[in-house]
Parts: C-alpha cells; structure tokens; sequence
C-alpha cells in the first residue's frame, strides 16, 4: 500500500513524496474486518446509524483465519489478496462472480494476443446487446405508430375532427390526412 503525504523539501516547495507501508497492522485485534460506529463519548448515543467506517487488513488475512465456505467478503478478499489456486474451487463454490472474475483475470493474465481476442470478443457481445436493444427499441416505435394511425382511422370513422385526432395521436395533420383516404 502506498500512504502519501505532503511534506517541505529542502527549497521549502511543497512536494508529494510516497511512503510505502507495508505489513502494517492499524488495529490491535486479530479481525481482518472491524467495524465502527460514530457515537457520543460519554453517553454512547450513537450520531446517526448510517455512518460505519469499516478497516480491511489484508495483512491479518489468511486462509486459515477465514472460513473459505463462509462466502462474501473473505472469498473476495481472499482472492484479491492472491489465494493459492488450489483453493479457487472452494472461494468460487458460493460465490459465481468470483469465479467470473478469477477466470477473467487468468485469461487476461495470459499473453497480449490472449488479451486482444478476448477485448475483440467484449465488443462483439457488447455490439450485440446494443444491436438488439436498437431493434427492440425500433419494433416499439414502429408498433406505436401502427397504433396511433389505427386510433387514428377508428376515430375518422366516428367524426373527430383532425386536429384532435393529431393531438390524440402525434400525428400530423397530413398524414391523418393520407389516412383517411
């Protein structure tokens, strides 16, 4: 982890300079998670219940202090933290997207071609969705104006006038016009 802080070099110009904290253990418990609320010191009334501020150490994080079944947080940890792959099977069992995510991060960690086939496959896919939503989207347009100019004939054939009509329906005065022919 990188911890950054400004400091005054010698010319006394202000300098971002990074410090690396590694193997650091910010609280003195053995909990990889901890939680904490805001709350009034002497009266322990709590400021708001919405406000936690959760701590992840990763250092206090193993596969032996996690229950690998237990799902959630510690298989996403575990994983981001670099798990043995021996024990992938057992973090992706509940949960599917880390499993997902595992098996992208393989591939992508493969050689560049690897990585360009599979950035050609994203676009296809993604080409395809946005084909299909265009389509979608163009059918319901083109139901909705089928409906409108039946609305529109039904109500030529009980005498509205065209301009309610065109109002009724969006359409223009000219094509209720066409309609009605």
């Amino acid at each position: 982890m990188e911890h950054s802080r400004k400091v005054r070099d010698r010319h006394g110009d202000d300098q971002l300079k990074l410090y690396r904290v590694g193997g650091y253990s910010c609280l003195p418990n053995d909990r990889y998670h901890s939680v904490f609320h805001l709350r009034e010191d002497r009266t322990g009334i709590p400021l708001v219940d919405d406000i936690e501020i959760h701590i992840i150490e990763l250092t206090k994080l193993s596969e032996h202090s996690a229950e690998l079944e237990e799902g959630g947080l510690a298989n996403w940890l575990l994983s981001l933290k670099g798990v043995d792959k021996s024990n992938w099977e057992v973090l992706t069992m509940k949960e599917p997207m880390l499993k997902k995510a595992m098996d992208t991060l393989e591939f992508l960690s493969q050689d560049a071609a690897a990585r360009m086939a599979y950035d050609a496959r994203m676009k296809a896919l993604s080409d395809e969705v946005s084909l299909i939503e265009s389509a979608q989207k163009f059918a319901e347009e083109k139901g909705r104006a089928e409906t409108s100019k039946e609305i529109a004939i039904r109500l030529l054939d009980r005498g509205v006038d065209m301009q309610t009509i065109s109002e009724a329906t969006d359409l223009s005065v000219a094509e209720i016009k066409v309609l009605r022919q």
